[in-house]
């Protein structure tokens, strides 16, 4: 098997952990850890997509919750395009005002809790896939055996 060198080792690293966090489970797929990836996937978009479910698009709010929306944010850089939607979402009133579009109570905060969650699962998805690219395991990408 060919050496690799140190540089090349840390920007393979890199880069599995940047797919990792754009598409969720993308670094196990990279690493051909495809069944892996597949359960990440749906298990980390579902949690998110139920978050949103619940609680409606406006639980993802990066000026009057930024704690919950940095944990969401892990989720994927997508993630920053939802606030400019509900941004478009805004309704017409009678007096043709803009009505923003909020959410509040108990599905607003079990919406946001959601979404976090799939933040945070993300970062452990990320982990897993450095860790495992770090370590050798699955078919890395570029390794040749000794004939």
């Amino acid at each position: 098997m060919a050496k690799r060198n140190d540089m090349d080792h840390g920007l393979l690293l890199l880069i599995v952990a940047i797919l990792a966090w754009i598409v969720p489970g993308a670094g196990h797929f990279f690493i051909k850890e495809k069944k892996r990836a597949v359960i990440i996937f749906v298990a980390i978009t579902a949690t998110f997509a139920i978050g949103l479910f619940i609680g409606s698009i406006a639980v993802v709010d990066p000026a009057g919750a930024r704690p919950w929306y940095i944990g969401q944010l892990i989720t994927s850089p997508g993630v920053a395009l939802i606030p400019q939607l509900a941004q478009q979402a805004e309704q017409i009133g009678l007096n043709g005002e803009l009505i923003p579009l909020v959410s509040y109570g108990r599905p607003h905060d079990v919406g946001q809790i959601y979404t976090a969650i799939a933040g945070a699962m993300n970062l452990l998805a990320i982990i897993s896939a450095v860790y495992m690219a770090h370590s050798g395991r699955g078919e890395m990408i570029g390794s040749e055996e000794d004939e």
